[in-house]
C-alpha cells in the first residue's frame, strides 16, 4: 500500500532524475510538421486540397519541397500559398531548395539565390535548406569544402533576410574518403552560426550513424529533424513512424543537445496512399513521443 513516506520518496527520486537529465523535458513539442515531398502527387495536382488534409490529420507545420524561381509556390504566389496555410492552421517554417551547380534551373543557390531568399522571407520562412547533392556535385573531399565554402556565402545571404540556412543530410555523405566523412567535412568548414544541419534521421541510421553521438559532437547544429523509420528487414527500407527499428524515444529525449526546433515527418515511399501512412506516423508520435 502506497503511504505518504512512500509517496514523498519516490517524488524525491522523480525530481532528482529530473535535474540529472533536463533533457528528457526539453522538447517543445508545439509543432507537429510533415515534409511534402512525402505527398507530392496530391500536391501537383490539387495542393490547397492536399493541405486541409494534411491539416485535418492533425499536422500544423509543413516543409516545402518544390519553388520555381518565379516566385511561386506550388503554382501559387506567395501571398496565396501563404493566405491557404493560415487558412489550414498551418505555418511553413522551413523549405528545401537545390544547390543548382550541375542543373539548370532557378531559385538555387547557385542561379537565383537572392530572389529565393527575398521570395521566403516574405512568406515567413525561418529556415532555408539544401536538400541535396545531386552525383555531380559530390566528388572529393576539396569539392566538400568548396561546397562548404558556397554554404556559407549562401547563408550570408539568408543572415540578411532573418533566415537560418541548413543541409539536409542522405547516406552518401557518411562514405568515407581516406578516413574521413564528407558530413564532418562541412560541419568543420562551414561557420557553426550561419550554417545549421537538418539530419535525417533515417538516413543517418541507415548509414549506422548514431543521432546522439553526432548531437554530442556538434551540440546545436541540428535545430531540423527529418522524422522516418527504417523497417526491420535486410533492405532496411523507409517505413511510418514507430513501424521500424529507430528508438525515437531515446533520440527525442537528446532534443536540447541537438538544438531541436521543428521536425517534419517524411516518408520518400509509401506502399500505399501517402496519406494512410503520414496518418499512422502522427498517430504514434502523440500517443509515444509529444
Amino acid at each position: 500500500m502506497t503511504n505518504r513516506r512512500s509517496f514523498l520518496k519516490t517524488s524525491a527520486l522523480l525530481t532528482a532524475g529530473i535535474l540529472a537529465a533536463p533533457n528528457l523535458y526539453a522538447f517543445d513539442k508545439k509543432y507537429v510538421g510533415l515534409q511534402l515531398f512525402t505527398i507530392r502527387e496530391a500536391m501537383a495536382k490539387d495542393p490547397k486540397a492536399a493541405l486541409a488534409k494534411v491539416a485535418s490529420l492533425g499536422y500544423n507545420a509543413v516543409e516545402g519541397a518544390t519553388y520555381t524561381g518565379t516566385q511561386l509556390f506550388y503554382n501559387m504566389s506567395g501571398v496565396e500559398y501563404a493566405k491557404t496555410l493560415k487558412d489550414n492552421g498551418l505555418i511553413s517554417p522551413s523549405s528545401h531548395y537545390m544547390l543548382g551547380e550541375s542543373m539548370d534551373a532557378k531559385g538555387t543557390i547557385t542561379n537565383g539565390w537572392e530572389k529565393a531568399v527575398d521570395d521566403a522571407a516574405a512568406i515567413g520562412t525561418k529556415y532555408m535548406v539544401c536538400a541535396y547533392l545531386l552525383d555531380p556535385e559530390r566528388g572529393n573531399l576539396d569539392h566538400y569544402k568548396a561546397t562548404a565554402e558556397k554554404f556559407n556565402k549562401a547563408a550570408e545571404v539568408c543572415k540578411k533576410a532573418g533566415i537560418q540556412f541548413c543541409y539536409h543530410n542522405h547516406d552518401f555523405e557518411f562514405e568515407a574518403q581516406n578516413g574521413k566523412y564528407p558530413f564532418d567535412v562541412l560541419l568543420e568548414n562551414t561557420d557553426k552560426d550561419l550554417v545549421k544541419f537538418e539530419l535525417d534521421l533515417y538516413w543517418a541510421s541507415r548509414a549506422n550513424q548514431d543521432p546522439i553521438k553526432l548531437f554530442n559532437r556538434y551540440p546545436g547544429r541540428f535545430p531540423l529533424w527529418h522524422v522516418k523509420d527504417m523497417d526491420k528487414s535486410t533492405a532496411k527500407n523507409i517505413t511510418e513512424v514507430g513501424n521500424g527499428s529507430i528508438d525515437f524515444k531515446r533520440i527525442f529525449a537528446q532534443s536540447k543537445k541537438a538544438g531541436l526546433d521543428y521536425f517534419f515527418v517524411e516518408q520518400d515511399i509509401c506502399p500505399g496512399d501517402p496519406f494512410d501512412s503520414i496518418s499512422q506516423s502522427i498517430s504514434y508520435l502523440k500517443k509515444n513521443l509529444i
